[in-house]
């Protein structure tokens, strides 16, 4: 199994939720974050001043997927997250050893 953590734009969390559950993946858990990665943010004008936003706006997605799986959804996740500018996001993949459903007791992919 493997988790997959996609760093992406807010107002890509549709169209990157659409591809996953058209690949069949059927759970996620999406997270309101900030952060800046090598745009290290940008200025913006309030009221006549101008200030620094250092932490911008990012939606964190986490899927646990079966091995056979995990290419198409990163793949699916970079073509529809993917607008061509600074600050797209980045994709992690990481190796998931054990998953447990809580209500059934469920273990491995059949927990996912």
């Amino acid at each position: 199994m493997k988790k997959i953590e996609a760093i992406i734009k807010p107002f890509k969390l549709e169209e990157v939720k659409n591809a996953l559950t058209g690949l069949g993946i059927e759970g996620m858990t999406v997270t309101e974050v900030k952060g800046f990665g090598r745009q290290k943010g940008h200025t913006e004008l309030y009221r006549g001043s101008e200030y620094s936003v250092d932490f911008l706006p990012k939606i964190k997605i986490d899927i646990v997927v079966s091995d056979h799986l995990a290419e198409q959804a990163v793949q699916a996740i970079i073509k529809t997250a993917r607008t061509g500018k600074i600050g797209d996001g980045k994709v992690f993949v990481s190796t998931i050893s054990e998953a447990h459903r809580i209500r059934t007791g469920e273990r491995n992919d059949d927990a996912v």
